[in-house]
């Protein structure tokens, strides 16, 4: 057969429809060679994927490199690349521990390799594939001599059963093919002959069986290496839906597969009726997703999405009866979604998103708790099916659940696999400190660190991709979060109170807490007082100074006096994020300003503990700011309950806060609801942190700073921009980063969000503020000498910390900026939450008799011109009684 090879420097020429088309018919053939110049730039595969898929691909840096980037390669594994091509005089240099064999393949030139016999036992049980690049006989048009014997015995000599089951894969690289005297299609039938491909350059390639341009025809490259032994010619085919379940055996011929590929569908040849193209007439038809080859290559296996009642003429799914088991249940599930019995209790579950999700609790709940194999298999069952219910209603197929458990195995990174704080058995039964200890270290030597880059070696487009945040799907957390929404606006407090129950686990009597707020519910100790209280004098001194309560007074011309004053917004919704940790400094941040702003009505909301009691620092603080509620809610339904108002909930005018998506999304759907009438403060992503250093910079510092925003959650990201940093200081900083991870309370959530994260090495201070006011991060240090001399050329940031003793955690609690602020980029146009946030501006105009007479003539104009006779005679008749 052939392994097609597509340049990804060539983007262009990929879009056009003919490419597009080629792609999909080579990506039923199973994997195709992605060719990109160097490691540097892997960009090029996830933007060539965005537009293409491609189940299955290698990526081969085509331009040598005196250094492999290790982490660049496992990199790209990880994101699913099934094989990393390597030119053999560099791949003895990689550090084979960390890359399985299965996923490596080696680039030879026969005419380059003195000793291949040698080279090929040190590589043996380290590769799967080798690539043989060949030229072609310039003077006499010809292969080289001895060709296939000589291909033979490096066959015999790579050929080795791996350890992941099958055997080495060997492609041929003919340069100059073009000119070779010998058509493709037998070369490619010799090469079949000794288990060999030919690489083919997409542009080599057609589905048009009369080309005569010549080019290979993709579907005669696969048919001319099969085999038969019957009298027609025809090739056994098995058909299978995506989950590897036959449906039924059928024939092909090199006509059928041409069909099959050129249209990407179920074509078949009936030996009765000629070219069968299934569900033409019955309306069965079938999605091609894949041509197989099986080991012999005397049969064929088409994978295919089976449309219509099934594949057999008998009506049923498969020609061996009806399926069972798993593939059965989604069958029915499915069928229930479209239409259930009356009383169908499946139907019943698809209906209430609460019974569902209350159901999967439980059932997860007594699987852990079963014992015995009857009890087990009993649980497990019950554990399933609910999901599976969960995921119908989703639109989640058991492929889609199977791919992607593929695009997992991978993975050669391997995660922590720590449970999240609220599940951690050992967490919550920890007994002593010695356990608690064990439960925060890191997974045994797993080092954790960040992404590097070098700028210079970065095309644009890569420099572009390193800006954007990680995607957040929107569609199914909206999904979500409207039913919710409606819950609460139609219930009121009785939503709210169900809703906590559900996803808090706390049962309320009543959502909220009214002011004034109990004293023993505000308890604090000394210490944690007095830091609250001189974190409140600082922020109020502050967010003070920024309200300028004059009035702006301007007369534009004579006798036309304009002004502009400021007023309070009435009621305001200030959301405190509970979760992972609980936050009374962001209570601070929001209440303090509204405070100052001198906001009427301002309500807290935020989850409530498990004894349904605000955390008393919170309760402490609502208490400073003069709350006069604190709603015992949290995610989409706390931000429902404040944008529309329950029974005890006041309906609010503005809702500031930060929190997770749910809460993102929620306060972006009810914006958008004009009868809701309320605002926002911003829109908002993960929390983010960016530091410009250079080698003045301490290596400790720099580490704490980029690990106080990465312990936020999974999906943070920081970014260390390095100006000139020389190695040293660099792994200096690398070490302090995992060193001191390493100890974190918080090591599960900050080893996933570090390997997230990146270093960026510069070379000028210019580059580097290019990069940060290109990212506009929401927390942005500066680690320099003479930090303060660059604050002029800042443009984008949140909030900007100058020096080595400025930690970003300063300004998250108590030295007087706030640490609610813009991320995801939004730098660009939002400010963070400040005085002004709580306040509107009121503009106001007075004219005298003469000031109207002045001016009187421009506006009637203008009116005129726009055509509005009423604004023109509004004007017209006072102006007519002045002039009388």
């Amino acid at each position: 057969m052939i392994l097609p090879t597509i340049d990804l420097s060539e983007q262009e020429k990929l879009s056009n429809a003919h490419s597009i088309d080629l792609i999909k018919s080579l990506n039923l053939l199973g994997e195709v060679i992605l060719n990109i110049p160097t490691l540097a730039d892997s960009s090029l595969v996830k933007k060539f994927l965005e537009t293409h898929s491609i189940d299955s691909y290698w990526v081969y840096p085509i331009k040598e490199q005196e250094f492999l980037d290790n982490d660049s390669i496992i990199r790209l594994l990880d994101q699913g690349t099934e094989k990393i091509v390597i030119p053999s005089s560099n791949l003895l240099s990689l550090d084979f521990d960390y890359i399985p064999a299965d996923r490596l393949a080696v680039s030879l030139d026969l005419s380059q390799t003195k000793d291949i016999d040698e080279l090929v036992k040190k590589l043996t049980g380290s590769v799967s594939a080798y690539l043989i690049n060949l030229s072609i006989n310039s003077s006499t048009k010809s292969l080289p001599e001895n060709l296939f014997q000589n291909l033979s015995n490096l066959t015999k000599l790579t050929q080795k059963d791996l350890s992941s089951g099958g055997k080495t894969k060997i492609g041929v690289v003919l340069s100059d093919i073009d000119s070779c005297d010998s058509p493709p299609i037998e070369i490619i039938q010799q090469l079949s002959e000794i288990s060999a491909d030919l690489v083919v350059h997409i542009e080599r390639l057609t589905l048009d069986p009369t080309n005569d341009e010549g080019l290979i025809n993709i579907s005669k490259s696969l048919t001319c290496t099969l085999k038969t032994d019957r009298p027609d010619g025809l090739f056994t085919t098995i058909v299978a839906d995506e989950r590897g379940e036959a449906l039924g055996i059928v024939y092909s011929s090199a006509e059928s597969v041409q069909e099959a590929l050129k249209t990407r569908t179920g074509v078949y040849q009936s030996r009765k009726r000629g070219l069968w193209h299934k569900g033409a007439t019955s309306g069965a038809v079938q999605e091609l997703n894949k041509i197989q080859v099986d080991c012999d290559a005397d049969s064929l296996r088409f994978i295919v999405k089976q449309h219509g009642p099934g594949f057999c003429h008998l009506n049923t799914r498969t020609c061996f009866g009806n399926v069972k088991g798993l593939t059965a249940l989604e069958q029915t599930l499915q069928s229930r979604k479209k239409s259930a019995p009356p009383g169908s209790y499946t139907a019943k579950l698809f209906q209430n998103p609460d019974l569902l999700h209350s159901k999967i609790m439980e059932e997860a709940d007594e699987l852990c708790s079963a014992k015995t194999k009857d009890e087990i298999t009993w649980e497990a069952a019950d554990l399933i099916y609910f999901t599976l219910v969960n995921c119908i209603a989703n639109g989640v197929s058991l492929t889609d659940i199977e791919s992607h458990l593929d695009k997992r195995s991978m993975k050669i990174t391997r995660r922590p696999g720590n449970a999240k704080p609220k599940w951690d058995v050992n967490t919550i039964n920890k007994e002593n400190k010695q356990q608690e200890s064990q439960v925060h270290t890191s997974p045994k030597n797993e080092v954790i660190k960040m992404q590097k880059f070098n700028l210079s070696g970065l095309s644009a487009a890569q420099r572009t991709s390193l800006l954007q945040r990680p995607i957040i799907k929107s569609d199914n957390i909206l999904a979500k979060v409207r039913p919710i929404i409606d819950d609460v606006r139609k219930k009121g407090d009785a939503a709210l109170i169900e809703l906590t129950a559900k996803f808090d686990g706390v049962k309320l009597e009543s959502p909220v807490i009214s002011a004034p707020f109990p004293p023993e519910a505000m308890t604090l100790d000394e210490s944690t007082r007095l830091a609250i209280d001189r974190a409140y004098d600082n922020i109020y001194k502050f967010h003070d100074a920024q309200y300028d309560r004059s009035t702006l007074v301007v007369e534009t011309m004579p006798g036309v006096i304009c002004s502009r004053f400021s007023r309070p917004i009435e009621r305001v919704g200030l959301y405190i994020p509970g979760g992972t940790a609980s936050l009374p400094s962001t209570a601070l941040m929001l209440g303090i300003p509204a405070k100052v702003a001198g906001c009427k009505q301002i309500v807290f909301a935020t989850p409530p503990r498990k004894d349904g009691t605000v955390v008393p620092e919170i309760l402490y603080v609502a208490h400073k700011v003069g709350a006069s509620k604190v709603v015992l809610a949290g995610g989409s339904q706390a931000v429902a309950a404040l944008a529309y108002g329950t029974e005890s909930v006041p309906k609010v005018d503005k809702i500031c806060g930060p929190g997770n998506q749910y809460v993102t999304a929620a306060k972006m759907v009810t914006q958008n609801d004009s009868s809701a009438m309320i605002s926002i403060d911003m829109p908002a992503g993960p929390s983010e942190l960016l530091i410009i250093a250079d080698n003045t910079s301490n290596p400790a510092y720099v580490a704490s700073d980029l690990l106080s925003q990465a312990e936020h959650g999974e999906d943070s990201q920081v970014v260390l921009v390095a100006v000139s940093l020389t190695p040293e200081n660099l792994a200096k900083i690398e070490h302090e980063v995992h060193i001191q991870a390493s100890v974190l309370p918080r090591v599960s959530i900050v080893s996933q969000s570090i390997p997230k994260s990146f270093i960026l090495q510069v070379n000028t201070l210019e580059e580097a503020v290019k990069f940060s006011n290109d990212y506009a991060p929401e927390h942005l240090i500066l680690h320099l000498d003479k930090a303060e001399s660059l604050l002029e050329k800042i443009e984008n940031a949140g909030s900007v910390f100058v020096g080595s003793y400025s930690p970003e955690s300063c300004g998250d609690y108590a030295s007087g900026t706030n640490h609610t602020l813009p991320t995801y980029g939004y730098a660009r146009m939002y400010s963070g939450v400040n005085t002004l946030t709580f306040l509107k501006h009121i503009t106001s105009q007075q004219l005298t008799k003469e000031g109207l007479h002045k001016l009187g003539t421009t506006v009637m104009r203008l009116a005129e011109v726009e055509g509005l006779e009423a604004h023109r005679n509004a004007v017209h008749i006072r102006v007519k009684d002045i002039e009388s």
